[in-house]
Parts: C-alpha cells; structure tokens; sequence
C-alpha cells in the first residue's frame, strides 16, 4: 500500500510540474544544448582543415549499380566503405559505413517506399589521385578525390556540391571497452583475442604505419543529464559529415523549429537539433528540438535548387555556416551530426523547385490523399465535458450559422487515460453520440495514445503484455515510465507484429463505442516520458536488437503508420483514413496529417505558424496546420478573429485550447466578432474545391500545397526571404494580418508582367511590386494570379458533405494576354475508389480567344456528378456583345450575362451545365 501511495504522490508531483511548466515559456534547462550533448560536443569540437580520410582508389570496384571503395582513416586505420549510386531522377546516393563493423550498426528501415532505382556509372577518367565518373550527360560530372578523401559534384566547369570539402567527416567505430571486465577467464581471453583480430583488420594490407591510440573522452561510454543516466553499451557511435555550396546563400528545411523559413547561420550558437520532443510552451526564434524531424535540408539561389536527405533516425545536430567561398562567392556549409547509424545520403540535384519535391517524394513518397471533410473546419479544445458538452457546442455551430465537419475529444474522454475506451459516466453512449452527428453528416475525432495504463484489468495492456510488445529497459524487463495514465508502458512500433495488433484494435468490434465517421488523433508520440530524460524515453531502451538511440526519430512515423492502416482495415480497405500525429519524421506525410504542437496565444505563435508550414510543406509534408487561438493562454478577441482568418488560409485549419483557457467557441466573443470569425469559416468552405484539387496533385507529384513565394518564381530574389505571405498552389497568394491593432499590410505581389486580382474587391494590380494594403478587422488580403481559373462552391452548408452535389461558381483572373487555365477535379470525396476504380472526374478549364470551355484530363475515368455550373466570373474582362454556350450535345443556347465596369468584371449566370461534361461559352 505504501508503494502505491508513494508512486501517486510521485505521479502527482510529475503532472503538477507539467502544469506548472506550462503556465511560463518552456524551462530550457529541460533540453540540452550542443555542449551538454557528448557526442555533439565532441564532432563540433573537430575544427575545419584537410580530413584524416583517404579513398584507397586501388580498392575502387563499380558494378552495374554501384561503386565501392574504402575510406581509410590515417589516425586510427579504421577502415569505412564509401557506396556511390546514381539514382533515377537527377540524384546521387552517398553511403558510408564500417568496412567489418564488431557488430551491426542501424539503417533506417520502413522510410524510402522503394529500393532507389539505379543508373549506370562510367569511369571517364582516372589516375593515382582522382576518379571522375560520369552521372549522365557531357557536364555531369562527380568527381572522388583520393588524398585528402572529397567529393565534387560538377555541371561543366560549375561546382555544384562538395561533400568533405572541409574535412569534418568523422566516424566512431564501434569498439570494446577497454575497461570491461569479463566474467570469466575464458571469456577476457576470448575477448582479447576477437579485438587482436579485429584491430588487424583495421589495417589494409601493407599499411606499416601504426594506428594513433584512441582515447576516451567524457560522455563516450556514459553520460548524465540531470539526474538520468544513459549507460551507451555500446559506446562512441556519432557519426558526421559536411558538405558546401558554392553560390548558395538561402537554405531552407530541417523542420521542425519555431523559427523563420530561412535557415539561419548557426556559427556561435547552437546547430539546429533534430530530436522529437515534448516541448511545452516552446520559444519562438532558436533551433531547439520539437515535435518532429525531418532531415531533408533545400538550398536555393536564382538559378538552381537542391536538396539533401540524410536518412538517418538518431539524434542529429545540424549546422548552418554561411559566407564567402572562394572567389569572393557567396557559399553555404552545411555539417550533419548524428549520434549513431549511418551515413545515408541522398543528393538531389533539381534544378528547379518542383524537381526537387519530384525527386524527394519518389524516395519517401507523397502526401496522402485526405478525405475532403478534414480539408474543412475542425472544432476542438482540452477537453469537451460529457455528450451533453459535444451536443451543445455541436448546436451551437447550427445556431450561429458556423458550418464544421469535425469536433475532437482529448484524453478526458477515455476510462481513467485508457485508450480505446471511453468514460462510462460522461459518454455512457458513444455510438449514440457519434449517430448524432453523422445524421448531421459530421465526424468525430477522439486521442488515441502510444502511452498505455499498467493495469492487469485493462484489455489493451494486457495484450501488448502478454504478446511481449512493450518496448524493453536495458535490462531486458518492460520500459514503464510517467504520462497522463501514470505507470505506462510504450508499445514497440518497430515490431511488424506489434503494428499490426495495434491496427486490428480500430475495428469496429474491437473498439467498442466507435463508428466509421470517428477517426483518431496521435499525441504524444515523441514518445513523451514524464520522467524520463528531456520528457522523452531513456536511448539504452530497446527495440528488439536495437537502442532507442538508433530510432527515436521514427517512433512517432510508426505510430501513425499502424493508426492509418488500422482506420483503412476497419473498412475492408475502401476508406481513406484521417490521423494526426504530433510527433513524424521523413515519410510521415503518407500517413495523413501533422500539426505544430503546444503553441500560444500570441501574435508571435500566429506570425510563427506561416514559416512553420511553410518549411513543412517543402518536405513533403502538406498537410499542417497550428491550433488556432494558440494552445496555451487566453487569446484576446482581436487575436483570435486575426487566428482564424489566418487558418482559414492554411491547409489544416483547427481550433484548439488548453484545459485552462476560458471557453473560446467562436460565438462566445460577441456578435460582430462571431460574424468575422463566421466569414473566415465560411471562406474556407467556398474553397474546398481548390483546396482539394491542391492536395490531389499534392498525392500526385509531391509539390506542397502551401508554398514560398521563391518556389514559383525561383530566379526572383525578393522571395527568397518572404515567410509571412504564401501561395495556396500557384493561384492564390495570402497575407494574413499578423499583427495587433494593424491597420496596414504590405504585400509583395510577384512575377515581372503579371497580374493579381484581388479576391475580395476584383481590383487588379500589376505583379513585381510591394502593395501597401489598408486593412480592417474584416479584411484577409488574399490575390487570385491573372491566369488562372479557381472552381468554388458559394452555397455554404452545415459541413462539407452536405455541399457534396451543390453547382460551382468559376473565377476567371484573365492574364495581360486575356488568357487563363485551370482544373476542376471530382470524386466521392473519401474513398480509395479514385484509385482502384478510376471514379472520378479531372477536367481543363480553359479561357482562350475570348471562349471558356471544359475538357477531360483523364478520358479513362469516370464518375456521376450532380453539380453543375451555377454562375461564371471573369476578371479583367471587356464586355461582350453575347454570351453562347455548346453544351455536349452540340446545340448552342445564349446566357445571361452583367458587366460591371467599375470592376471590369463579367458575370455569366447559370449556363447550367453539368461539372463532369465537355462545354463551350462563347463571348462575342
């Protein structure tokens, strides 16, 4: 008894300091710097200068794929082996590892969706000193240098890359302690004998010159933070590498940090930390570690874009040195520096933008292809009560005229923090509860996490338990540690078996009380560990063979991966799924969609979660959003009006609240501001379909749906530093208002002889100029690019399911030529069917020689659609004499049409043409 209460008061103390914590910004002394890191104190110690590693060129072999040859470092004679691979698609690969490693070192698994394919290498030139082979065509060129070991990645006589250019590649072999004391004679001698044997494999064959005796530096073998030790059994396994970039002076990626898009020189701070973390209330403006990490890193200038992918699941550091080459030329360095694995490196090579997301997406995939509800309005807070809460706030919504398709329940909703379960005396009937808002056509998303209650009489522990799915302490029992449960244990994701348990329990019979419109939320899946080191999990835990150290970064993919698979299961394979997940890593936008965590209500966090997307959507994720109102805090009206103009804007666009903050459903601030927030809601739903239409290329071809300015208009350098404006796809470009109490914008209107309408009052401007803009609290500065064609739905219903077969109104922004192009795509809007049947409708929209017409994109497919045309808008059009439709049939009817030439805007109403079929308007 006296155990149980101790470990109580043990929890209490644990979840009052998180309260505690979260009242004030994040206490950093939590986290650890560069310095209080061994392993990245120890490589940053490692100054610029000619590297230890020679490529043994007589050693170099290069078969059908792939070449080889050993790196040999000249201190201590370890051997490496250095793998090159031309890749499909204008990339290099770069891998480097022990040549005879003691034992194996970690390679990320389960990431890349494909083996790369492989192009053949030549050899165009070789001597004692170089290698220099070709990567296709006459100026593609990668040149090995032998002495000191360095790659040059050449087009014509232009450096592209270096990689070891400034000698930083360091590799800790795995070795014995020299210190270990054996159990037994036998077995010191035994051990004495392996390490004779291995230490003389080291040395290649002829290599008289002794190796440098190693010495062991603090941290390697053991290191304390605060009062946690971790016990490295396996010792020194840090791993680093540089690589720089001539002409380069914009670098962008890394997510996830609170910082601006630009990446920022990191020479007298610390590097950029990748390491999933439970980070309260975090600060805005420094590279500390957060939910996510993706190690994907874009550099860019007027004329080429590249990218490089260091797949690699450890915790990483990475830093940012940005100055003059030689030449006077602008270069920056780039070093990573992760604390075990391998060196895996992918090289894209671009050179434009959408090369790049080409190239990245067919490594780790695409965005997932999300249902169109969960484009639409999400409603959530920490936590609503009981179903009585959800059915009032639900009405609410019906009451001021407030459309929604989702509201979310937090982890107040389960049995006592037990997942899968739900409170018998606040929701004594889910199913109920979830009929009722079906019948509204609206969803449900409930918390489920990878934290599970230590209790013999809950299911889900059990099972884990007795199947053996926990993840394992260093000594080989079951890794419990402190989350909102209390004592939980953390599910191993790595395991196959354990995914695949873990999908089976979203079956409908499994998961009692849940529906096919109830879809899940992953959260603390860094994983969070109350009491473990940096709120996360100690990295001598294990996982099967290998340390948490090795794949920390992946935990939350895995969670999510076995969530998403397990909602598409439950439905016999034919629903899309819908999951967000706090915590991913590279591929993770496969899964569906993230989100930017524990923010605040402040104007900062707002202006914060436009370059936080922002760096997301260039790898490869898409699908993000930051709670609107801020998380932690009580936002003022102003900002939480200025917040939902904003999120109405981004692509996933929720509200959400701590527990502590005062109520905020958005008719609780008084009417004028509930009509604003209204209009922003409503905003939103009228572009579903462009929204939609985004994410389906998205799934298609890897480009972001939110996007810098810099990516659609690369050789222009007044958007290469731009992250408080963005692009929605190429046609629509959003300022928000960011700042209290504005009463002016300025906005860069991009693109040398284009043209930009407002969306609001259609009043055209020139691009390639700042536009000082006067604001109200009603105004939300969004332009439509002259030249393009944007499909909307204006009937704006309860949810976007009730909107299924309402008719489209086209805006037409006519160009300085008076043309314009653009897309409209259909389907059923959440299942697989687009895919495994080719139901869906995909057609051109077209503005040319003063005719409007639609035409099929995809003659194979099909689908039924009742929407139809309901009225056409043209911007920057002349009034026309009369307006004729050809319908499919070949007659041709007159249309009623106004022209107003204040606005030079031609209205065309009700052509009343079906959206799935061939037509023509003419203007005559």
């Amino acid at each position: 008894m006296a155990s149980f209460i101790e470990r109580m008061c043990l929890y209490r103390v644990l979840v009052l300091s998180v309260f505690l914590s979260i009242t004030q910004a994040v206490d950093r002394s939590n986290f650890k710097t560069c310095d209080q890191s061994a392993f990245c104190s120890r490589q940053r110690a490692m100054k610029p200068g000619q590297s230890s590693y020679t490529a043994l060129l007589e050693t170099l072999e290069l078969s059908d794929s792939h070449l080889t040859v050993q790196l040999l470092n000249n201190n201590n004679k370890v051997l490496l082996l250095l793998e090159l691979y031309r890749l499909q698609g204008n990339m290099t690969r770069v891998k480097i590892n022990e040549l005879k490693p003691i034992k194996p070192r970690y390679e990320v698994p389960d990431v890349l969706i494909t083996d790369p394919p492989t192009e053949l290498m030549s050899v165009l030139a070789q001597d004692e000193h170089r290698v220099v082979l070709s990567l296709g065509g006459e100026d593609w060129r990668l040149i090995l240098s032998a002495q000191p070991f360095r790659l040059d990645i050449m087009e014509g006589p232009q450096v592209l890359l270096s990689l070891n250019s400034r000698g930083l590649l360091a590799f800790e072999q795995l070795r014995i302690r020299k210190d270990t004391k054996s159990q037994t004679d036998t077995e010191e001698a035994g051990e004495k004998e392996d390490t004779e044997k291995h230490d003389k494999e080291k040395v290649s064959e002829g290599e008289e010159e002794e190796a440098e005796e190693e010495v062991d530096q603090p941290g390697m073998w053991e290191e304390t933070f605060k009062t946690h030790a971790d016990t490295k059994p396996n010792g020194p396994s840090s791993i680093s590498l540089d690589f720089s970039l001539p002409g380069v002076e914009h670098v962008y990626g890394i997510p996830e940090h609170a910082d601006g898009l630009r990446l920022k020189n990191t020479d007298g701070g610390d590097p950029y930390r990748l390491y999933n973390l439970d980070v309260f209330q975090y600060e805005l403006f420094n590279p500390m570690a957060l939910y996510g990490a993706v190690p994907v890193l874009l550099s860019h200038n007027t004329h080429r874009t590249m990218g490089l992918f260091w797949l690699n699941a450890a915790e990483t550091w990475v830093d940012v040195s940005s100055g003059q080459g030689s030449s006077e030329v602008p270069q920056t360095d780039v070093r990573w520096i992760s604390e075990s694995g391998i060196i895996d490196v992918f090289i894209m090579l671009g050179p434009r933008p959408n090369d790049v997301f080409t190239q990245y997406s067919s490594l780790t995939g695409t965005q997932a292809f999300p249902p169109l509800s969960s484009l639409a309005y999400h409603q959530c807070r920490w936590n609503y009560n009981d179903q009585e809460d959800v059915s009032a706030v639900d009405q609410g919504f019906d009451e001021h005229d407030i459309p929604y398709d989702f509201i979310w329940l937090d982890i107040e909703h389960t049995d006592g923090k037990r997942y899968f379960t739900w409170d018998n005396n606040k929701f004594p009937q889910p199913k109920d509860m979830l009929q009722g808002l079906l019948d509204k056509r609206r969803k449900m998303v409930t918390i489920v996490d990878p934290h599970i209650k230590v209790d013999s009489s809950y299911k889900i522990h059990t099972e884990i338990r007795s199947r053996g799915y926990y993840i394992k302490n260093k000594d080989g029992g079951d890794y419990e540690g402190w989350c909102w449960p209390g004592n939980a244990g953390y599910p191993d994701f790595t395991n196959p078996e354990m995914r695949k348990w873990w999908a089976s329990m979203f079956a409908y019979d499994q998961y009692e009380g849940s529906m096919e419109n109830l879809y899940t939320w992953n959260d603390m899946n860094e994983p969070s560990v109350f009491n473990g080191p940096e709120v996360t999990m100690h990295k001598d835990a294990l996982h099967g063979p290998w340390e948490h150290r090795d794949i920390h970064n992946l935990y939350g993919f895995y969670v999510q991966m076995a969530t998403a698979e397990g909602q598409i299961q439950r439905s016999g394979g034919l629903e899309r799924p819908f999951v967000l997940t706090r915590a991913f890593f590279a591929g993770s936008q496969r899964y569906g969609a993230v989100w930017t965590g524990d923010n605040a209500a402040e104007w900062g966090h707002l202006k914060m979660s436009i370059p936080m997307c922002l760096s997301l959507g260039l790898v490869g994720i898409s699908f993000c959003g930051a709670d609107v109102g801020g998380f932690f805090k009580t936002p003022s009206a102003e900002l939480l009006v200025r917040w939902y103009q904003a999120g109405a804007y981004q692509p996933f666009f929720r509200a959400h609240a701590h527990l502590d903050t005062p109520r905020r459903e958005p008719w609780l601030f008084g009417p004028d501001n509930t009509a604003l927030i209204r209009e922003a809601v409503r905003q939103r739903y009228t572009l579903l379909p462009y929204w939609y239409l985004q994410f389906y290329h998205a799934q298609r071809t890897g480009q972001p749906v939110m996007r810098p300015l810099w990516v659609e208009y690369p050789e222009d350098i007044a958007t290469f530093s731009i992250d408080n404006e963005f692009l929605i796809g190429r046609d629509l470009l959003v300022h928000p208002v960011t700042d209290e109490r504005s009463s002016g914008v300025t906005a860069y209107l991009p693109g040398n002889g284009e043209v930009w309408y407002d969306v609001h009052t259609f009043q055209r401007h020139d691009g390639a100029q700042n536009l000082s803009i006067p604001v109200t609290m009603s105004s939300i500065p969004v332009f439509q690019r002259g030249g393009s064609i944007i499909c909307r739905k204006n009937r704006v219903r309860r949810s976007s399911s009730c909107m299924e077969n309402d008719p489209y109104t086209l805006y037409v922004a006519l160009d300085s030529q008076g043309n314009a192009e653009g897309e409209i795509y259909i389907d059923d809007g959440h299942t697989f069917k687009h895919k495994t049947d080719k139901q869906f409708i995909h057609r051109r929209l077209s503005f040319t020689a003063n005719s409007l017409s639609s035409s099929d994109l995809s003659p194979d497919s099909q689908f039924p659609t009742a929407s139809w045309v309901e009225q056409v808008n043209i911007l920057g059009a002349q009034k026309p004499d009369a307006v004729t439709l050809t319908a499919t049939d070949g007659g041709e009817s007159s249309v009623e049409f106004e022209f107003d030439p204040n606005t030079a805007v031609l209205t065309l109403r009700k052509p009343g043409v079906n959206a799935g079929v061939n037509w023509t308007l003419h203007l005559r």
